[in-house]
């Protein structure tokens, strides 16, 4: 999903520190262009490989895999449900909503079965392109505070947990070489 609709760019869009910003976003939930230097993630080679956004990198685990806390506490689906929820909050705050916001909350339980790891992967998605939506709306003030703001904070938080992922994965990388799994 690219965040310039019909390749037309809202009023606000245009400043580049928010294009920037929406960069930075897609380029952590959706990986590199192929055969393009990336801003922050490992490069996409021409062929494709080696992208490793937060899509595919969820994409590349099953329901198991996701619901193994390892180590560090928390399972990939946890911080995944975790991730929805921000991004989601994120277009409830723009469309007035201020909470409270259950956060704790928002990383369940951190075990999915297949069913739900499909769900939860489909509901990252739909989150992101949600956001990317409202970036997009035309806004006759320009760019509110709470908007930029929260753009910024949703490259941030999705970045971070992005880097937990990849660091909770590394754990699992020796039973991701045992059959079965």
């Amino acid at each position: 999903m690219t965040y310039l609709q019909d390749g037309g760019e809202q009023p606000w869009i245009q400043r580049p520190w928010i294009r920037g910003i929406l960069d930075i976003l897609q380029e952590a939930v959706e990986g590199g262009t192929p055969g393009q230097g990336t801003s922050f993630l490992d490069g996409t080679a021409a062929d494709g490989t080696g992208n490793h956004g937060l899509i595919a990198t969820l994409a590349a685990l099953n329901a198991q895999q996701a619901s193994d806390p390892t180590a560090l506490g928390l399972s990939v689906a946890a911080h995944a449900a975790h991730m929805a929820f921000h991004l989601e909050v994120g277009v409830r705050w723009e469309q007035g909503e201020r909470g409270p916001f259950d956060w704790k909350g928002s990383f369940g339980s951190g075990q999915v079965t297949a069913e739900e790891w499909n769900t939860l992967q489909a509901r990252v998605q739909a989150a992101y392109e949600a956001l990317v939506e409202v970036a997009n709306r035309p806004n006759p003030d320009g760019a509110p505070e709470d908007a930029a703001g929260g753009l910024a904070g949703a490259a941030a938080h999705v970045a971070y947990h992005l880097g937990a992922v990849r660091q909770t994965i590394k754990l699992l990388q020796p039973r991701l070489q045992q059959p079965g799994l």
